[in-house]
């Protein structure tokens, strides 16, 4: 028996039909923010959650209330160092389900999702975790004669990868930069983080003077010789598949975030990029203070041991794993 596709395939697949094949970040945003049938978008419509047991995968704001303890905290401590007011904005850029409001209660909390307007300027902080890694990518394909943009067609009733123009301008210029990094494949797929700059732009134009702290998982120039393959990824019932053209709107999609990028693109708009480091080393100076008692404070024993599991999947189960990067704009 055929299986009935789902809407928005078909109306990708009518889209590709009438326009020829896609940029894969069209697709991405669609399968992700479509407003009718996108992956986040009709989980917020039908007050469902993504993300957690019952959903497709973890994140390190479910891991509350200690998550939430320490990143207050911390964002305390840089607010103490730019010399911010004590109950400065914190726009909670990508919030979801505005998880963070609680723990971020000594601050004025703006959550800030998606395809809404950026909050009216202030002096604070950004805060953007796992937010650079659901920004839409294109895709090329690189070797030794040419860089090639890869794009979404459609083909025997199903989507499909088509090798397409060559890469031109600056993502040339981006590609062949990264290519010098790769040693012994003979092609491979690189990621072009399109999207990364017109955030930036909407952080850069409703931050008058404060701090984005970037928490996300990612690599460094240096490192991309890592990921021949590229790194887009899709999630569905906590697991990975690579095949990303798959149900779109039916599962996540995600690209590691390339931090070299990030902040050059951010020092070009002025900010000063402070030291890319690990979640647990950024975790743990923020708990130094008080060697986490504030942290782990808890009324009964039980809750304690509870409270010190979270700590103990933060440091060593997600610490490794994801990346701190801080930038300040302004004096």
């Amino acid at each position: 028996m055929r299986v009935r596709a789902n809407p928005l395939q078909e109306k990708l697949a009518e889209r590709i039909r009438s326009h020829g094949p896609l940029r894969f970040s069209a697709f991405m945003e669609a399968a992700l923010y479509d407003p009718d049938h996108g992956y986040y978008s009709a989980a917020r419509r039908a007050h469902a959650e993504p993300t957690g047991a019952a959903g497709d995968f973890f994140t390190a704001t479910q891991v509350q209330p200690v998550f939430g303890r320490i990143v207050c905290a911390a964002l305390r401590r840089i607010r103490e160092e730019l010399g911010l007011a004590e109950g400065c904005t914190v726009a909670d850029w990508g919030a979801g389900r505005a998880l963070m409001a609680e723990p971020l209660g000594g601050f004025r909390y703006v959550p800030v999702e998606a395809g809404q307007p950026a909050p009216a300027p202030f002096e604070g902080i950004v805060f953007a975790n796992e937010l650079f890694d659901a920004l839409p990518v294109d895709v090329a394909r690189c070797g030794a004669a040419a860089a090639r943009m890869m794009r979404v067609g459609w083909r025997d009733g199903a989507f499909c990868w088509i090798e397409a123009e060559p890469l031109a301008g600056e993502w040339k210029e981006y590609a062949d930069r990264l290519s010098r990094r790769m040693e012994g494949p003979e092609e491979w797929i690189l990621e072009l983080p399109v999207r990364i700059e017109p955030v930036l732009r909407q952080m850069d134009g409703a931050l008058r003077r404060g701090a984005l702290m970037v928490i996300d998982y990612g690599y460094t120039e240096r490192e991309a010789v890592r990921f021949p393959r590229g790194t887009l990824m899709s999630y569905r019932r906590h697991a990975a598949h690579e095949d990303v053209l798959r149900d779109p709107g039916m599962q996540d999609i995600t690209a590691h975030v390339p931090f070299t990028f990030l902040g050059e693109r951010a020092s070009a708009l002025g900010w000063r990029a402070g030291a890319l480091e690990d979640l647990s080393s950024w975790l743990l100076r923020a708990g130094e203070r008080d060697m986490f008692a504030s942290v782990l404070r808890a009324e009964s024993e039980e809750e304690e041991v509870r409270l010190r599991l979270q700590l103990k999947t933060l440091l060593f189960g997600m610490g490794e794993a994801f990346r701190c990067l801080r930038l300040e704009k302004g004096a």
